[in-house]
């Protein structure tokens, strides 16, 4: 996060990370920066997920169907207007909310 704006710039991708340490791109002491996953500012349009999009909705963003077919790993989710970062989901967190429901 921007720590002015608060606005999010990235994350950090363990797979990837571990290939960039492998490849020797980035070293454990380098800084976070470095290896960070930039969010692309231009050009994109985000959905935004909230507390209250319903659950099917987020499904259909992990499979990609609210992303021009790319599948998603994760959602951040904020509050309604976008200045608070609540929480990340992920698609296993989904699989296993669906598991432990009562049908």
């Amino acid at each position: 996060m921007d720590s002015t704006t608060r606005a999010l710039l990235g994350y950090i991708s363990i797979p990837q990370l571990q290939a960039l340490l492998e490849q020797g791109k980035v070293k454990p002491e380098d800084e976070v920066r470095t290896a960070m996953v930039r969010f692309r500012r231009r050009g994109a349009q985000y959905r935004v997920i909230t507390m209250d999009t319903p659950l099917e909705e987020l499904e259909a963003f992990f499979a990609g169907a609210a992303t021009n077919g790319q599948k998603q790993d994760f959602a951040v989710i904020t509050d309604d207007n976008r200045r608070f970062v609540l929480g990340v989901a992920t698609v296993q967190d989904l699989e296993e909310f669906a598991k432990r429901r009562p049908a």
